[in-house]
């Protein structure tokens, strides 16, 4: 992953990886996480990552010991319940906005198949389509009946997509940017 950083940023491996690893490192363990509030170094040691100039002047004596078992284990704990707040926060606003559907067995709704699905009275005309729906694939119709396209009009290829060909060319403009012409064809 580190390695592929690197390569993002153009840095020559050959030649330069003993300069420029320390900085890629540094700059990886200081960057900021919204989901957990603070960098992965941070959270994790509760204190800014700091380079490898600084390491001399602290020395390694205070990185040894069961306070830093208990810190380590304090900090995995608060970045879990950091995760799961933000996964919460997703969950309820996705629940909020998503709304139970159901549909009445009737003229074109065959049956109901599970909570979430419903097999469906097809026309002869898509019996190559399967006629069993997900119910995030359904929406209740409130068309008028007098308004039936005929199947016959609408073309569709073998991946059942719609086949358009345009009528009429109704305006022509071309839109400028700075550096180049966009033709904009109303059909």
């Amino acid at each position: 992953m580190l390695e592929d950083m690197l390569r993002a940023c153009v840095i020559d491996f050959c030649g330069s990886w003993n300069i420029h690893l320390p900085l890629a490192e540094f700059s990886y363990n200081n960057s900021y996480h919204s989901s957990i509030h603070c960098a992965l170094f941070e959270a994790l040691y509760g204190r800014r990552y700091r380079s490898l100039v600084l390491w001399d002047e602290i020395g390694d004596s205070g990185l040894i010991g069961p306070e830093l078992v208990q810190e380590t284990t304090n900090k995995v704990v608060m970045i879990r319940d950091r995760l799961k707040a933000a996964r919460d926060g997703q969950k309820s606003y996705t629940d909020y906005r998503r709304k139970p559907l159901e549909f009445q067995v009737g003229d074109h709704i065959l049956e109901r198949i599970g909570p979430v699905a419903y097999r469906l009275r097809l026309l002869e005309e898509l019996s190559s389509v399967h006629d069993t729906f997900h119910v995030s694939n359904l929406k209740k119709c409130l068309a008028d009946a007098n308004l039936h396209v005929p199947l016959d009009k609408i073309k569709v290829d073998k991946t059942l997509r719609f086949i358009e060909e345009p009528l009429k060319i109704m305006d022509r403009k071309v839109k400028t940017l700075k550096r180049s012409k966009i033709p904009i064809v109303k059909v």
